[in-house]
């Protein structure tokens, strides 16, 4: 059961509004649907979707649990940099999403993960990410680890908390840079306006610290390698976007140009890094750029 407490300076917002700021992983779409079935109570009392909030209002309701599909194996060729008995590291394509969700409940990189290893693969996160630690975007390619069996996942899963892991990524970015170096430190949340987008959001955000560096200065674009501190969704996008150097092909942080009819951003997990769950020894993985990017590149230098 979720429980609020309106503060005086939310009184006059709307609940399903209200409700969708307070609790990052719902949508508002679903939470008015709540509201619709009288899930939601406002001290003691059903409201509906339109109902403003006030001060001192005790807001309780419950988020039913999700039905979650069956997800089928699917014989799809996997790119495998290493593999053992605890886990796999995958060098993702272009345009396959991570884990099925609203839309995509086939072709996604489960589905073939799980053809690949039958049964062999931790449950933690459930049956929609079997093996799934962390995530690229659908449009990002490069490295992922998938674990194997819990131990593994759990192992894993500590290094991501502490910020253990090594994560690089190439990108080419909009402007020239003036510094070769810096890092942006900038909490990272729901956009106040969009939902579907992610922000700088000093107010609810998490913590989101990015390292970056100039590899190359192409004209008005910059190809740069940014390493990850932190794993908040859309980190890199965010943060080159909020210093004014978005990624060349983000429509959504960045200007929406067809100019090299590119699909979404140019962005590549290109080096991953961890301790070994069984073994206990660091190993390390790169992933060559993708054809595509290395054609932009020498496109861009002409």
């Amino acid at each position: 059961m979720e429980k609020f407490i309106v503060p005086a300076e939310c009184t006059g917002a709307r609940i399903d509004k209200y409700i969708s700021e307070m609790v990052e992983s719902i949508s508002r779409s679903r939470i008015q649907g709540i509201l619709k079935n009288g899930g939601v109570m406002v001290n003691g009392s059903t409201v509906k979707a339109n109902y403003k909030v006030s001060a001192g209002d005790v807001i309780e309701f419950q988020i039913p649990e999700d039905r979650e599909p069956d997800i089928e194996p699917e014989n799809i060729p996997l790119d495998i940099i290493y593999e053992d008995e605890d886990v796999l590291v995958v060098n993702k394509p272009k345009g396959m999403v991570v884990h099925p969700s609203a839309g995509h409940y086939s072709g996604t990189l489960v589905n073939a993960i799980m053809y690949h290893c039958k049964d062999s693969l931790s449950g933690i996160n459930g049956v929609l990410r079997p093996g799934i630690v962390h995530r690229i975007d659908m449009d990002t390619t490069g490295l992922l680890v998938v674990c194997k069996n819990d131990a593994a996942h759990n192992f894993i899963a500590e290094q991501l908390s502490v910020h253990s892991i090594t994560r690089k990524y190439r990108a080419i970015v909009y402007h020239g840079m003036k510094e070769e170096s810096g890092t942006v430190d900038a909490p990272i949340g729901r956009h106040p306006v969009d939902r579907k987008k992610m922000a700088v959001n000093h107010k609810n955000g998490k913590p989101a610290v990015t390292h970056y560096k100039v590899l190359e200065k192409i004209g008005s674009f910059t190809y740069i390698e940014c390493q990850l501190e932190t794993g908040r969704t859309h980190q890199i996008r965010v943060h080159m976007a909020s210093i004014n150097h978005p990624l060349l092909g983000d429509a959504v942080y960045g200007p929406r140009d067809s100019s090299y009819h590119l699909q979404g951003q140019v962005l590549h997990a290109m080096t991953l890094g961890f301790i070994h769950p069984r073994t206990g020894q660091y190993m390390e993985f790169e992933a060559p750029l993708p054809e595509y990017f290395e054609k932009l590149l020498n496109k861009l230098r002409g």
